[in-house]
């Protein structure tokens, strides 16, 4: 059995084009970014961003990309925002969609919370059950806009879509129905919806799936309501299952190894290692290890080399041996956190909710080895492009530099 990542956007070295960078696995790559930063410390640029959104920034071709949900009245103005790499000046601002009453939502998330992706010349955007769309890079013009994806989300929207082989891939899990599409990314017609396939006692979740390769067959992983579904790209078939009790899925799943690692639950959290290549329920034969001590609720785990990084929503951070899930260490970081892991320079860094960050040492013995703090609420993940960090608070966008 052949297993290999999938490569879900074109992208230029140094671009950081989706969630969690390139290959969407929260690597930064070989390029060296800022160790030290502060509001006064390494500051390239920082701009105003209207409004509140709690997506990552996306970055191609020098221009960073963000969506915002701004206020209007009762409603929303649903906007795609495009800065200018170099300056942090506003490229263009451009609408998406008004509502005329924003829905509730949850105090930790936002109207705009999942993150664009960058493809050839175009930016796709999605604000969960308020609509997906298709702008160009350039100029911003919408290019098609669809509210088809039809649910009733609960506590808002928080999943980011996944682009490969020209669709576009996003779980539905609301308070009933709960099921995965795929969009036809040049049309933006909807181009299958497969329900889920287990009846869960309570059905919403908010994850980012993941696309993984194999035996040459592109598959979608995406943890859902009281179950992980493994889903054919083309037809969205099931292809298999594994069976756990858990909904509010957030994180999304890493892929290594032959595996994928993911949470099943947000109350109780529990990070599991599946073996890849199953058909039907796998649930006995599949489940490679499970780890409930420090388990995420939100933030998404980091695989690097051998070694699984996460850090639970209340601040204990671990590493694991990806294979055996066996600990290396587990470390308190106080703070509350929902931005995911990435790993660069050489090293993990964890963003807390309130704008501090702790770079921690990659590797199997644990070495704090300093934290930088920004003013404002850091909800989002970084995102790094040549050589420079990108850090959302909840009014603007700082680019750290060297």
């Amino acid at each position: 059995m052949l297993i290999t990542l999938a490569v879900l956007c074109t992208f230029l070295e140094g671009d950081w084009v989706q969630f969690r960078g390139p290959n969407s696995d929260g690597h930064a790559g070989e390029l060296k970014t800022p160790l030290e930063w502060a509001d006064t410390k390494n500051v390239a640029w920082r701009s105003a961003v209207p409004g509140l959104g709690w997506s990552s920034p996306a970055i191609a071709d020098g221009r960073v990309f963000l969506t915002t949900a701004v206020p209007l009245g009762e409603g929303l103005s649903l906007r795609v925002l495009a800065l200018d790499a170099a300056s942090g000046a506003t490229i263009w601002n451009q609408e998406v969609r008004a509502v005329d009453k924003a829905p509730t939502i949850h105090a930790k998330n936002s109207h705009a919370s999942p993150t664009p992706i960058i493809d050839s010349g175009a930016v796709y955007v999605h604000f969960g059950v308020l609509g997906t769309a298709k702008l160009s890079a350039a100029d911003g013009h919408v290019e098609w806009a669809t509210s088809e994806l039809d649910y009733s989300p609960v506590h808002g929207s928080g999943g980011s879509p996944v682009l490969h082989d020209g669709r576009l891939f996003v779980a539905c899990d609301g308070s009933s129905n709960p099921y995965v599409a795929a969009i036809d990314a040049t049309t933006g017609k909807i181009a299958w919806k497969t329900p889920r396939s287990i009846k869960a006692r309570i059905s919403h979740s908010f994850v980012t799936a993941a696309v993984t390769v194999v035996d040459g067959k592109a598959q979608l992983l995406a943890p859902g309501p009281d179950h992980l579904g493994v889903y054919d790209l083309e037809n969205g078939a099931e292809i298999c299952r594994v069976l756990a009790p858990g909904w509010s899925v957030v994180p999304q799943p890493a892929i290594g190894h032959g595996m994928v690692f993911y949470n099943h639950d947000y109350d109780n959290p529990e990070l599991m290692a599946v073996r890849l290549g199953g058909v039907g329920d796998v649930t006995d034969s599949h489940v490679v290890w499970r780890i409930k001590q420090g388990a995420p609720s939100t933030p998404s785990p980091l695989l690097v080399g051998d070694e699984l990084y996460f850090v639970s929503d209340n601040g204990i951070a671990s590493c694991v041996d990806a294979k055996t899930g066996k600990r290396h260490w587990m470390e308190r970081l106080n703070g509350n956190f929902s931005a995911s892991p990435v790993h660069a320079n050489g090293r993990v860094l964890f963003l807390d909710e309130t704008g501090t960050a702790t770079w921690v040492q990659a590797g199997k013995e644990f070495a704090n080895l300093g934290k930088n703090q920004v003013p404002g609420r850091t909800l989002a993940t970084p995102a790094f492009s040549d050589g420079a960090m990108y850090l959302r608070t909840d009014e603007v966008l700082y680019k750290f530099k060297e």
